[in-house]
């Protein structure tokens, strides 16, 4: 994807996306994707050489491959948010097999879902495109609805159909989030013991992260915070929503911050809001990948090329966008996808 085609597509907002070049944490500080990655970023350190094939498999699958960067296509809103309310949009895809079909004919490094969706289709695919187990969901059929995330499986179900990484989210924040820390710690330690990569999806879920009107629960400083945590579990990549404010400590007034964390470290621009993100991610020895968000239709394909120009110009590793693709006819999900790609794959858009 070139400049013009950016402009062209996002207008002035994609101009002042291209042309940021002060972010407060300087690119030098950070490290950056590439080729190379697994030598530069895991070869040093305590993960096992089945899991370096595994991130490496990974890493050079689809038409991304040998990038450093990740385009993955998570489908699990089945639980989450409901087949019904996820599928009704495009019936095609209560077939668990159309959602790797998906996948692997966007040329995605990954695809991402539960257990019953990838066993069902283990056999016929999971040597033709690595597999994502998600461990735990928010089971969300019960009444009054809570929100809480539970185990649906073992790590070593995931081992057995096949998978190179596993998944899994912490509600951080949450009053479940210090079982949930244990559960997900214990996973990934079996999984990096069986050769597996881990994701997480390090969330923050608390009605407190409201304040007079205001939603921090995406705010730079609270999620760069999950993501710390995240990466002290031994994540190797970490899923985060992307930053749409700053403060959340500051309106809270719980928890530790500093105050150069909002003068030094990061400004209101979205790119330097990511960039925090990944700052909190080792500097970006972990890798960051945003997620998509829901489906909003016809803006789909401006906020998807969007956030994933933040995401790369910001250091992080890629997106894992859901909704915007599957809730689309297939060639549209498709089309979507790889021009999230083909921002990745673009020598215009550099790192800030």
């Amino acid at each position: 994807m070139k400049a013009s085609d950016i402009t062209s597509l996002l207008g002035k907002e994609g101009e002042e996306l291209l042309q940021f070049s002060n972010p407060k944490i300087s690119k030098s500080q950070i490290h950056v994707p590439s080729g190379d990655w697994v030598d530069r970023m895991f070869s040093q350190t305590n993960r096992s050489i089945p899991v370096l094939r595994s991130i490496e498999q990974i890493l050079g699958h689809g038409r991304l491959a040998n990038t450093g960067y990740v385009s993955i296509l998570p489908v699990d809103q089945g639980i989450e948010h409901s087949a019904g309310a996820s599928f009704a949009p495009n019936p095609i895809y209560f077939d668990s097999e159309n959602i790797v079909k998906l996948a692997i004919e966007a040329g995605c490094n990954a695809v991402a879902s539960t257990f019953g969706v990838l066993a069902s289709v283990s056999r016929k695919y999971a040597h033709k495109i690595p597999f994502v187990v998600k461990l735990n969901h928010n089971e969300f059929l019960s009444y009054p609805n809570s929100f809480d995330q539970i185990m649906f499986g073992t790590v070593e179900e995931a081992w057995n159909m096949g998978a190179a990484a596993v998944g899994a989210t912490i509600y951080f924040g949450s009053e479940e989030s210090s079982r949930q820390i244990q559960e997900v710690a214990l996973a990934f330690e079996k999984a990096h013991e069986l050769g597996m990569a881990t994701i997480l999806w390090c969330y923050t879920r608390n009605n407190g992260f409201k304040v007079d009107g205001k939603d921090y629960h995406a705010s730079a400083d609270l999620t760069g915070q999950a993501n710390h945590i995240g990466v002290t579990i031994q994540s190797d990549i970490i899923k985060q929503k992307l930053p749409v404010n700053n403060g959340g400590y500051l309106a809270t007034k719980h928890g530790k911050t500093h105050e150069k964390v909002y003068s030094e470290l990061s400004s209101d621009h979205p790119i330097d809001l990511c960039r925090y993100q990944v700052a909190n991610c080792y500097m970006g020895r972990a890798g960051l990948i945003n997620s998509g968000g829901e489906s909003k239709g016809a803006t789909d394909l401006a906020e998807a090329v969007s956030t994933a120009i933040i995401n790369k110009r910001a250091g992080g590793q890629g997106l894992i966008s859901g909704r915007k693709a599957f809730q689309k006819p297939l060639k549209e999900g498709i089309a979507l996808l790889q021009a999230i790609q083909d921002v990745y794959l673009s020598p215009d858009v550099t790192v800030a």
